[in-house]
């Protein structure tokens, strides 16, 4: 018995283990993968959230394609090669303001609490909300494309191309994603990220070569549309749609696309996690 207590006296405090802080990049990405398909199911759910990427490029090209078309190009069949690369891009780009607004609608109902309680990555809740809104941008590209093709839009660069053209937009729609997630980590209210995101996408889509060639505005406003980043991504979508050429544009976009995700993504996370 003696033994058995100064055994036990000279054993001393056991060592604590360390909570391990570090989460593995596997980890990471399954934890992305899993809050990605949170938002499929809320999108499964609640199909009304499709409404936009559904019903807003078919209005869009048909009614800019009929309004335009004969006077800028003189008739519908010559415009649709340039119409429909800048209501592509156009429409996705606009359908990654849901991020922002969607975001700020599950912080204020206190979802984020709960994930931020939870072992896993921190940037999970953010990416894999993001990684979802994905699905939104490929479905009005394959409508945007589809209505184009029912007009009688015939890409010069096959189906190479057009996939090209789709992939393309959708990595700059994602990078964009970032920006508007950080709105809506940052503002108080949904309806604020969406109306300050449409005052910023308005003139940054129209004030471009989207739908009408640059060398038919007056000059100051040339010289805006030459450096307007949606005006590369525009002409970048040309390229390959019509003519199957991956050009200077398209590397200008991706490059573009990555340096933006470098920045916000960082920043967008920490912001999150102090506020949130």
């Amino acid at each position: 018995m003696t033994t058995t207590l100064e055994s036990r006296t000279h054993a001393g405090p056991q060592p604590i283990p360390e909570a391990r802080h570090r989460i593995s990049l596997e980890q990471s990405v399954a934890n992305t993968l899993t809050m990605a398909y949170r938002g499929l199911l809320k999108i499964k759910h609640n199909p009304e959230q499709l409404f936009d990427v559904v019903v807003q490029p078919i209005i869009f090209t048909l009614m800019f394609t009929y309004i335009f078309g004969g006077a800028i190009s003189g008739d519908v069949a010559s415009y649709l090669p340039i119409i429909i690369p800048g209501i592509l891009v156009q429409t996705v780009i606009t359908t990654s303001i849901v991020t922002g607004t969607q975001l700020r609608e599950d912080m204020d109902k206190g979802v984020f609490d709960r994930f931020k309680s939870l072992p896993i990555a921190r940037i999970a809740p953010l990416s894999g909300a993001l990684l979802a809104d994905v699905v939104r941008y490929g479905i009005a590209t394959t409508i945007t494309f589809a209505v184009g093709i029912a007009m009688g839009y015939r890409p010069g660069g096959g189906v190479v191309g057009v996939v090209s053209a789709g992939a393309l937009v959708i990595v700059c729609a994602f990078s964009i994603s970032w920006i508007f997630a950080l709105m809506g980590v940052l503002m108080s209210k949904a309806s604020s990220v969406q109306g300050i995101s449409m005052l910023i996408l308005f003139p940054l889509t129209f004030m471009s070569n989207a739908f009408v060639p640059a060398d038919t505005m007056p000059g100051w406003m040339q010289a805006f549309v030459n450096v307007n980043p949606v005006s590369h991504v525009v002409t970048a979508v040309r390229e390959l749609v019509n003519d199957g050429h991956f050009g200077v544009h398209v590397v200008w976009s991706l490059l573009g696309a990555a340096v933006i995700v470098a920045i916000m993504a960082p920043l967008t996370v920490r912001t999150y996690m102090r506020k949130a």
